[in-house]
């Protein structure tokens, strides 16, 4: 039985986890915090499942390894929601939905009225969407606790303290989880900040992940049961501070308020600020130096990605094999 130490616990750490655990091996798990919560990147996370979507800004293997999402989270948390997702524009913003529609597939195009019938509290808006029925959304905070309850049932141990991945390596093998903690260990690792909003809403029903494009700030609203809502997200390069920008706070809202006017009556029940950990090109890396493998560079596709970044670096520990995302390998 192969014994893993795997360091952080947030989304990438625990998928890492279950997947090691569910092939054999004995895991420990390492974080400074004890549990699920703000400290990590996927607290705030929106959990969309939509990789079709991604595909009008993301490379090819976000498309391709993000269909393994839904599949995975609902077999091990049960807490999917396939509705599939729906792209709506302004009227004025016609040709942003054009765009994305040339970029992307998946999707059948709806009219006013299928809208209307799918999402009654659109109302007669948007003339025309994007409809993917094949994509999910889960709760990201939910999917994380039961995803935690899950591997302590099956025995990993999980520790909290402040690890230090290379000297854990001396001592057996090691994957290094942290995101943008491991930013000192993996130079070209940069910062993308996000920002996001809880609103209380109850005057307003959606059934599935909504997307309103819009120039300045695309907004995602994602439904998350008895009138509670996520909204996000902004996306802007630098690590994240500890405070949401006014100009963000006034576009998600305005943005929310297109969607439905009922959002401008909301509560705020939240504000979030993260640092999404990056890649040059956004897509994943996992890298090895001899005991020691790093999984990092999710972005904002973390529960899209974690799943298949997880398998990747299973094959690595059991079979020594090369995965896709891989870019070094240490002798």
């Amino acid at each position: 039985m192969k014994d893993v130490t795997v360091i952080g616990a947030g989304v990438a750490g625990l998928c890492v986890a279950r997947v090691l655990r569910d092939r054999g091996a004995q895991v420990r798990l390492i974080d400074r915090h004890d549990g699920v919560g703000p400290h990590a990147c996927s607290w705030w996370a929106g959990g969309m499942l939509a990789p079709f979507c991604e595909g009008e800004s993301a490379e090819e293997p976000v498309v391709r390894l993000g269909q393994e999402a839904a599949r995975w989270w609902d077999a091990q948390t049960r807490c999917v929601t396939q509705n599939g997702s729906l792209v709506v524009s302004l009227a004025r913003d016609t040709s942003d939905l054009t765009r994305f529609a040339r970029r992307t597939e998946g999707f059948d195009t709806v009219t006013q009225s299928q809208i209307a019938q799918m999402e009654p509290d659109l109302g007669d808006r948007f003339s025309k969407g994007l409809y993917f029925p094949t994509e999910a959304h889960l709760a990201p905070r939910q999917a994380l606790s039961v995803l935690r309850d899950g591997l302590i049932k099956d025995g990993v141990i999980f520790e909290v303290a402040d690890a230090d991945p290379t000297d854990h390596a001396r001592r057996g093998l090691t994957v290094d989880c942290r995101g943008f903690k491991a930013k000192p260990n993996l130079p070209d690792l940069r910062g993308v900040k996000g920002e996001m909003l809880v609103l209380s809403c109850p005057e307003v029903t959606l059934h599935r992940p909504i997307r309103l494009l819009h120039p300045r700030v695309p907004l995602y609203v994602v439904p998350r049961g008895n009138g509670i809502f996520m909204l996000g997200a902004t996306q802007i390069e630098g690590a994240a501070g500890h405070h949401v920008s006014a100009r963000a706070l006034l576009e998600l809202l305005s943005a929310a308020y297109a969607l439905n006017p009922a959002f401008g009556e909301a509560e705020v029940l939240e504000i979030g600020v993260d640092s999404r950990p990056a890649f040059a090109d956004n897509l994943p890396r996992i890298r090895r130096d001899g005991t020691l493998i790093r999984a990092n560079g999710l972005f904002r596709h973390g529960f899209l990605l974690a799943p298949a970044l997880a398998r990747m670096v299973a094959d690595v520990v059991f079979d020594d094999t090369r995965p896709e995302v891989m870019d070094e390998i240490a002798a």
